[in-house]
């Protein structure tokens, strides 16, 4: 019956993994019953690795080619099972593939802004995306830490944890890359080699090579971009109290023609908009009297005085135009030096 069971019982002469679609990392051999015969052939192809495992112990590994089962080709699975020189007899181990081809096209991206220190701006929340390619590297290493005995191992269930190390790193390689917010996002690539950096250490515990990664968009929350086009806008104008004004009043003028294109607040709308002109003009005029000298100032103070009263400018309106500034302030747009030397010549006004 024994020697039945012997005659019955199938030998493997070859083994060899033709990868069928993509997204496959790993793959164990069907064993079954079968044994390993002795003198059979492994046949590694090109971006393939292969390993035997003996009794849950991995044994050898063997990159790309062909090789004949021998005591010369297993010599630590031959140590393992203490054969003798002949290693006559069928074997039987566990052997898994690996592929080791670049996985492309990877993506990644913020689910939500995230919160990053800037020297321009302070705190700042961005929104950035791309994609990024890895290969296994180590496939003795991967298979202990991420594969295991599984018969398959795909692509898809560790892209999760992959993207999750990305955007966990975000915050470092910005903060390693030294750059601000606005050449973060005029320097893309510069980006991308810093975060590659700070990925690599971390992927290579799981046995795995990030071979590229890109950052295609670095962005803004909307509520953000606004006030970085305000802040660009106060840039252009500088220090100019009247170019200032003008700035405010042109930032105002869309959302008047909103109010008279929908047929409310016509009138009111247009009272502010004159209020802020004429408010901007005796703005200007003050400065231009404090650089030209006291004498000058003197000279001219009943003349603004007078054009303020003409066009009907109230302290309420005064008050208005420092919350607006203060707002400004709190927002970044202006600096506390800024804000003192406008709001010192708007209090003048309520004298």
């Amino acid at each position: 019956m024994a020697l039945m069971d012997f005659i019955k019982k199938q030998f493997i002469d070859i083994i060899q993994w033709t990868e069928e679609g993509d997204g496959t990392l790993a793959w164990r051999f069907p064993m079954r019953d079968m044994e390993i015969q002795n003198g059979g052939t492994l046949v590694v192809r090109e971006s393939q690795m292969a390993i035997f495992v003996n009794e849950g112990q991995v044994a050898d590994v063997f990159g790309p080619g062909t090789y004949k089962l021998t005591t010369q080709t297993l010599p630590v699975l031959t140590y393992l099972k203490n054969w003798d020189k002949l290693f006559e007899s069928p074997f039987k181990s566990d052997v898994y593939f690996f592929s080791t081809r670049q996985q492309i096209d990877q993506k990644w991206g913020t689910p939500q802004p995230i919160t990053i220190r800037d020297k321009d701006f302070g705190a700042v929340r961005l929104r950035a995306f791309g994609n990024y390619a890895f290969r296994i590297a180590d496939p003795k290493l991967f298979h202990t830490e991420i594969s295991g005995t599984r018969e398959i191992y795909p692509v898809a269930d560790l892209e999760g944890q992959l993207r999750g190390l990305v955007l966990q790193n975000i915050s470092n390689a910005i903060a390693g890359s030294g750059l601000p917010f606005l050449d973060l996002a005029a320097n893309q690539v510069m980006f991308a080699d810093a975060l590659t950096k700070e990925l690599a250490p971390i992927f290579a515990k799981l046995g795995i090579l990030i071979e590229s990664l890109t950052v295609q968009n670095v962005s803004l929350p909307e509520e953000l971009q606004k006030i970085l086009d305000q802040k660009i806008g106060m840039g252009m104008v500088g220090n100019d109290m009247a170019k200032f004004m003008q700035y405010q009043t042109a930032q105002a003028i869309p959302k008047f023609a909103e109010g008279a294109g929908n047929g409310g607040g016509i009138a009111g709308d247009a009272m502010g908009l004159g209020a802020g002109v004429a408010l901007g003009q005796v703005l200007a005029q003050n400065l231009q009297q404090g650089l030209q000298g006291g004498g000058a100032a003197a000279q001219a103070a009943p003349a603004a005085a007078a054009a303020a009263a003409a066009v009907g400018v109230k302290p309420e309106d005064v008050m208005a135009t420092l919350e607006k500034l203060g707002e400004l302030k709190s927002k970044g747009i202006l600096t506390q030096e800024e804000f003192d030397a406008k709001k010192a010549e708007l209090l003048k006004k309520l004298v």
